[in-house]
């Protein structure tokens, strides 16, 4: 059993991660959101809520106390959040770092696949790279994960690739990024250090 931060908890992947967890681990979580009446019910044994930013660096410090790892899906200035979340981290006992950016980022995509993803023609996911530099900076135990295009489906038929490896694929489904998340919170050696591009097979 794991104590779990999930920074986001409202989003789409954030709320399907967090129910993934609650059916497939017996981790106990704390959902930190801007609106956390939008997290519905809680599980009262195993959840607790947070009202809060994570540039909020109060409430971030005291939501980070007992926590083995934290997973963060934000949406907004993430350059910023992501500095915010570094910092408190670096101030507290947790190490290990989950953070949602995109595909593309490292201009990975392929030509032939539509090159109009990357980086360098789509300023759009500049926002995702600032991110993805300043936690590769850090010297936290992070793991960047670079969806492709969320969809809906139940499968988690999903492969991963490196950072510097042939790009995967544009497709995934949200219940593939929250088993990803749950076996990288349960081990801390799974892509360590590295940032995971993960698509469905």
């Amino acid at each position: 059993m794991a104590n779990i931060l999930i920074i986001g908890a409202t989003g789409s992947v954030g709320s399907v991660t967090r129910n993934y967890f609650l059916e497939n681990t017996t981790d106990q979580l704390t959902l930190m959101a801007r609106n956390t009446s939008r997290l519905g019910k809680l599980n009262e044994q195993r959840e607790k809520a947070v009202t809060g930013s994570v540039t909020n660096t109060a409430t971030l410090m005291a939501a980070l106390k007992g926590q083995d790892a934290v997973f963060a899906a934000l949406s907004g200035n993430l350059g910023s959040m992501a500095t915010s979340l570094v910092n408190a981290m670096d101030h507290s006992d947790v190490k290990r770092l989950l953070f949602i950016t995109s595909m593309g980022i490292y201009n990975e995509i392929p030509e032939s696949v539509g090159a109009s993803g990357n980086l360098a023609s789509n300023p759009v996911l500049q926002n995702y790279r600032d991110a993805a530099d300043v936690i590769e900076a850090s010297d936290l135990n992070y793991t960047v994960i670079r969806p492709g295009w969320f969809d809906n489906g139940n499968d988690t038929d999903y492969q991963v690739t490196k950072k510097g490896e042939p790009f995967g694929g544009h497709n995934v489904s949200r219940a593939s990024i929250a088993d990803l998340v749950v076996r990288l919170a349960h081990d801390p050696k799974l892509g360590s250090r590295d940032s995971l591009e993960i698509n469905r097979k």
